[in-house]
């Protein structure tokens, strides 16, 4: 059960984060669902030519498997929902720096610069998002499955 909660907690907190930044792209034009999606500096993977859904899928895949790690220590005691939260905001702890890996690692991509202010602010918003809906969508996995059992 923790597997199929962390898969559909994962799944939930990905699919918003994305759509989030896709949403922030269109209406700022800054480039973070862009970044988000681009794989362009992995080895034999950055060589094709993928989808948009595609590049989807692999970003959805990262946040399964955050979704897992997450219910896995999440599930390890009863926490109250303050500390829950703490444990998503540890996990979350790469996701800043991140923007500017991906930003200096982008071979061909129309990505952001590491020094756009800007789009770092939105990929931030974007990201301390994600990290909230992680215990969030777990207290409401957890009250749903109370209310059927």
């Amino acid at each position: 059960m923790k597997l199929l909660k962390g898969l559909w907690i994962g799944f939930w907190s990905g699919l918003i984060l994305g759509l989030l930044l896709k949403w922030i792209q269109s209406v700022t034009g800054e480039q973070v669902y862009t970044l988000l999606l681009n794989v362009d500096f992995i080895p034999l993977i950055g060589d094709v030519q993928w989808s948009e859904i595609t590049e989807f899928i692999f970003h959805l895949l990262i946040s399964l498997i955050i979704g897992v790690v997450y219910v896995y220590l999440a599930k390890r005691r009863k926490y109250p929902f303050g500390q829950l939260v703490l444990i998503s905001l540890f996990l979350s702890v790469p996701f800043p720096f991140l923007y500017f890996l991906l930003s200096w690692l982008a071979v061909e991509a129309d990505v952001p610069a590491a020094t756009d202010w800007g789009a770092f602010l939105y990929w931030l918003f974007g990201h301390l998002t994600y990290a909230l809906l992680l215990p969030i969508l777990y207290k409401t996995f957890e009250r749903k499955n109370a209310v059927s059992q």
